[in-house]
């Protein structure tokens, strides 16, 4: 590839000796040919994030940029496309994130041909955490599979961390900066051009023009809610009726667990054991109230966007017009840990010297050890930090709120209840997120907080959602015995396929759970045990603190490897994993491996490749959260 960027830079000089009409319009070409795309795969926005930071020093390097989900491309285009960088993140078990599914999918169909992409200059991104077995699995594969197809690697693949000290920003840095090398001695600046110093503010991406406060108002303060056809999704939620909210620990429990109903009826949705519902949530209004004070701004004004370049989509999921107290409530993640883009954006906006001079050093690479201890290890949230800074808060041109803070990400739950038990109805099982860092204010989970708050005892409560395909499926002949793991509310997959088992008349259902107390936090207590005694379900449990030696879910395993063994070989059963992925999987795992070894004589190795061979033919799916 390097002839064809020689041989653009022959074009430039020698475009030099023509006339200047034709030397004008050949620059134009050449400008029109220096265009990069940046395809983001992201699952918590920081794929995102890092695909936008690439697309803004694009723009310094004026080349022409889209950056985009690789869900929202089309993937037929990629044979016309002559540079593209992909930033994806890994998920879950070694999985792509939502917003590329179906560009893998399509990505790895068997017909495409070998030499489809050789036109394709490429470079990889990946961002992922080495806690986890598949670390950054997406990106590894999608560079190997760019390669079958005929593109051309600018760059190694890049592995983006988590767990370093200094976070992912420990590869990405040098990385861009060799991207940058790369791309340069491509497609070079020509005569005149700079690259545009990081100095200079860049445009925002939309203008905010605020509205007449005497103009009509149509009702825009309503979410793009699904209409009777339409199938809810991300774009048109289904505003689900809250039925009851009911706290399934005791109240001297330090953690508050709710078990909350929806009313789906009229929805279109179904869903079967092992799916996920989506959650839309939203600020409270106290933090919506004390945004709009410090950055002086009013929530009853209504405005409309516009794109600052031709092309560029506008937010889907803002109405137009739209009102400030809306986008602060639905739209603008103003709890979530700020970003290090973040930072370097506002440090444009001080008007204050120490406010800026701190705000640069954030934003700086040398400056990102003392980020993580001011942002990421006390989990402070952006509205927090604008409270620090209040100088350089109250300068944000409104233009530029889009820019600064994400959108407000759904949040995924397992459904807990199935349809053949529960018609219309729906089921969740919320852990309430609290915990405290050294900030005085306890840490709060945006959405588990909002859910446990609805009362719909006071009236019409509605919660914007939609249902997803879920990562385990349960088997397909009512006589295969499953064998469910499910500590704290890992247990609310399965108990949406034992509810559904049950009333399919289907037995064999082995369930182990794990609490910390019998008598504070064993959910849905008096539901297993009178399925206990209709002879439905074979129960096991582990109350971790009821006794002096902590007993969790792995012990009681090996306790009843007997049990486990005969159905595992005999049975033909299927094992099910759902829970914190801390470290509990890992010893899950480990205490399967030694029922294989002391009730099925296999040797640790072979122990270890039959977990792996149950894994592969899914008779062994888990499905773990940090």
């Amino acid at each position: 590839m390097a002839s064809r960027g020689e041989a653009m830079r022959g074009d430039v000089i020698r475009r030099e000796s023509v006339p200047r009409e034709s030397q004008r319009l050949s620059l134009d070409d050449y400008m029109a040919e220096r265009r990069l795309l940046v395809l983001f795969g992201s699952q918590t926005g920081t794929a995102q994030d890092t695909a936008e930071r690439i697309g803004r020093e694009a723009k310094r390097r004026h080349l022409q940029c889209r950056v985009e989900a690789l869900d929202s491309c089309d993937v037929a285009n990629l044979i016309h496309e002559p540079l593209v960088v992909f930033v994806c993140a890994t998920t879950g078990q070694g999985d792509p994130p939502d917003n590329m599914k179906m560009f893998w999918r399509f990505l790895f169909r068997k017909n495409l041909p070998a030499g489809s992409l050789c036109q394709l200059d490429y470079a990889v991104l990946g961002l992922g955490d080495s806690s986890y077995p598949k670390f950054n699995f997406v990106a590894k594969k999608l560079h190997k599979r760019l390669l079958q197809l005929g593109g051309n690697p600018l760059l190694p693949v890049a592995l983006g961390d988590d767990q370093h000290d200094l976070g992912p920003d420990a590869v990405i840095d040098p990385w861009i900066m060799a991207l940058w090398d790369k791309i340069l001695a491509l497609y070079p600046l020509p005569p005149g051009l700079e690259i545009i110093s990081p100095d200079v503010r860049l445009p925002p991406k939309y203008t905010l023009h605020y509205l007449p406060e005497d103009s009509p108002h149509p009702n825009s303060d309503l979410l793009q809610l699904a209409g009777p056809q339409a199938a809810p999704c991300e774009l048109h939620p289904f505003a689900a009726r809250v039925v009851s909210n009911q706290r399934v620990t005791a109240q001297s429990h330090f953690q508050d667990v709710r078990l909350i109903e929806f009313d789906i009826a009229g929805s279109g949705i179904t869903f079967s054991a092992g799916d996920v519902v989506m959650i839309q949530p939203q600020n409270c209004p106290e933090d919506v109230q004390q945004f709009c004070q410090l950055l002086c701004l009013e929530p009853h004004r209504r405005f409309v966007l516009e794109p600052m370049e031709p092309g560029t989509p506008l937010p889907p999921l803002l109405p137009q017009p739209c009102t400030i107290q809306y986008l602060v409530t639905h739209y603008l993640d103003i709890s979530c840990v700020p970003r290090r883009s973040f930072f370097e954006l506002l440090a444009f906006f001080s008007t204050n010297e120490l406010e800026r001079e701190k705000l640069q050093e954030f934003s700086s690479a040398q400056g990102q050890e003392e980020l993580y201890s001011y942002c990421n290890r006390p989990r402070r949230t952006t509205l927090e930090v604008l409270w620090d800074f209040p100088h350089t808060t109250c300068a944000i041109p409104a233009d530029y709120l889009l820019d600064l803070i994400p959108r407000i990400r759904p949040r995924a739950f397992s459904i807990a209840s199935s349809l053949l038990a529960h018609p219309e109805r729906m089921q969740i099982l919320v852990a309430v997120v609290q915990y405290k860092t050294c900030l005085n204010k306890p840490r709060r989970g945006l959405c588990s907080t909002w859910l446990a708050s609805l009362n719909p005892e006071q009236g019409d409560v509605r919660v914007p959602l939609w249902v997803k395909k879920g990562g385990m499926k349960f088997p397909a002949d009512p006589a295969t015995p499953v064998i469910m793991i499910g500590p704290g509310t890992g247990v609310a997959p399965f108990r949406a396929a034992i509810q559904e088992r049950v009333a399919l008349g289907q037995r064999g259902n082995c369930l182990f759970f794990g609490c910390r107390y019998k008598s504070k936090d064993f959910y849905c207590q008096m539901e297993w045990e009178e399925l206990v005694t209709k002879g439905l379900l074979t129960l096991f449990t582990a109350f971790s603190r009821d006794q002096e030696e902590k007993v969790y879910v792995q012990h009681r395993i090996q306790e009843n490897g007997r049990l486990v063994w005969e159905l595992l070989s005999s049975g033909n059963a299927h094992v099910y994993l759902a829970g914190n992925a801390k470290e509990m999987p890992a010893a899950v795992a480990k205490a399967l491996q030694l029922v294989l070894q002391l009730e099925g004589g296999l040797s640790p190795l072979e122990a270890e490749e039959h977990l792996t061979a149950l894994e592969r033919s899914q008779r062994f799916q888990s499905e773990t959260w940090s």
